[in-house]
């Protein structure tokens, strides 16, 4: 549980982060910041990879109660982790805290927040946003621990 202020940083940074990406962007509009990566505000009103983006409504809901549910799920598993095992926590603290920094935008907006646009000449990776690259990392590293690498 001591691991709960990782969660903390990566929603207040993820919100200030998206409240500067609007306050500064317009909608699509890119800012060229290195020759792969570009700074584009866009709203996700869909799932990873936009999927689901173009339906009426219900994902907004529905994405909610996954994210809630996940979260429940993520914060139980924590509890119930030794002291020792700090690699998993922070795996879990990090998917947590963007799984709910994710939230606040579907709850507040309707979409969630993106402006991190990463390209490759005329391929661009979908926009993403802190909370993603935080639940990202975190799952990455509960997959390693899945699959034998032993980080305590």
């Amino acid at each position: 549980m001591r691991w709960l202020w990782v969660s903390f940083v990566v929603i207040v940074l993820d919100q200030i982060t998206k409240y500067l990406a609007e306050s500064q962007l317009e909608l699509y509009q890119s800012i060229a910041v290195t020759p792969f990566f570009n700074l584009t505000l866009a709203y996700n009103t869909g799932a990873a990879f936009s999927m689901f983006a173009h339906h009426s409504g219900w994902q907004r809901w529905a994405l909610s109660a996954v994210a809630i549910a996940a979260s429940v799920m993520l914060f139980t598993w924590l509890r119930q982790l030794k002291k020792e095992e700090r690699w998993q926590s922070c795996a879990i603290v990090l998917v947590l805290g963007g799984a709910i920094g994710n939230l606040i935008d579907r709850l507040l907006h309707g979409h969630v927040i993106d402006f991190l646009d990463f390209y490759w000449q005329s391929y661009h990776y979908p926009a993403f946003n802190v909370a993603d690259s935080a639940i990202t990392v975190g799952a990455i590293m509960l997959a390693l621990t899945l699959f034998g690498f032993k980080k305590t």
